[in-house]
This record gives C-alpha cells, structure tokens and sequence, in this order.
C-alpha cells in the first residue's frame, strides 16, 4: 500500500512517497520523471515519519548520510546505479564516467545518466552529487538550481542555518501544490 505527505524544505516542497512501510519515492516541485499523482497513495505521513526526521537533520547540517528502508524499483541496471550513488561519500562529487566504472560498466556512460536521472529517491539517494567529466553539473531532475544549491550546501556553503538566512531559490510554478496533494 502506498501513501504519501509533503513537506517543505530550503529547496521548495517534497513529496514523500512510502510503500508498505519504505520510501519509495522523494520528488520535488516540477520534478523531471515524476510519476502520476495518483500513484502516490493516500495523504498519511506516519509512515514517513523517519525520512521527515532525517531529512530535517539533513537541512540543519546534522546529518550526512541516511538510514532509513527503500523500497527502489527499477531495473536491475538502474539499482546498480541507484546502489552506487549511496556510495558516494557527502560533500563529494563523481562524474557520470566514474560512476559507470564503479559499476564495472565503463562504456555505458549514457546508459548511468539516464538511469542517475530516473532516480525516485532523490537528495537520499545523492543522484545530486554526479557531475560531467568537465565538471558542468550537466541536469537534474529537480532543476539544476536545487543541485547547485544542494552541492555548495553539502560542500560547507551555510545555504540553509538560521544565521546565515536561507539563501533564495527561484520562484517555479507549483506542479504538485496546484494538485492540492
């Protein structure tokens, strides 16, 4: 059974998406791949409570990685790659060829893009942390904005401490707030 909540967070709402008790999706606003609404289940955030916590020590700069169960479909390939992005230590960026190499498939470049933008689970499985071999941060399925601001947070730009005051994202049309989920 699914359900779902949204939260806000510094880089706009979240749409947590939980089946039978492990997250099974994490989509932003006007996210690129985003499954149908109606797929998402029930509004019911108990289950989600855990990935809400984590997220939110997440923002606060207290947590740097997470542990909570996923329930990642996909292909076969596609978990490959999904299992690899976890690997990629906090703070730290990879590019897409370095990524097909760890999964021991160096030509199929393309294929770990393609599957590194299908991610369901995005920021917990860090697909934000690949970039191209020259270092342009290349897409996003959030928006290139969010991984920009998600790589300098991680990097010790203090995007999101009180202190510092939340530093402005663009302003989107809200894809999922206009569907009153």
């Amino acid at each position: 059974m699914r359900v779902h909540t949204v939260i806000d967070s510094p880089i706009g709402p979240l749409t947590l998406v939980a089946e039978d008790g492990a997250l099974a999706g994490l989509y932003m606003d006007n996210q690129r791949h985003l499954p149908a609404v109606e797929t998402f289940g029930e509004p019911d955030p108990e289950p989600l409570r855990t990935t809400v916590t984590q997220l939110d020590e997440y923002f606060a700069g207290e947590r740097t990685d997470f542990d909570m169960p996923l329930a990642l479909g996909g292909t076969p390939f596609q978990r490959s790659v999904w299992t690899a992005l976890r690997e990629i230590p906090y703070g730290e960026t990879v590019t897409y060829r370095q990524l097909a190499e760890q999964i021991g498939r160096p030509t199929a470049i393309r294929a770990v893009g393609l599957a590194n933008g299908k991610n369901p689970i995005s920021i917990i499985v860090p697909c934000h942390r690949v970039i191209g071999s020259n270092g342009d941060l290349t897409g996003y399925g959030g928006g290139v904005h969010r991984k920009r601001h998600l790589l300098d947070y991680e990097q010790g730009l203090d995007l999101f401490s009180a202190a510092a005051g939340p530093r402005p994202m663009p302003e989107l049309p809200g894809q999922l707030q206009d569907l009153n989920i």
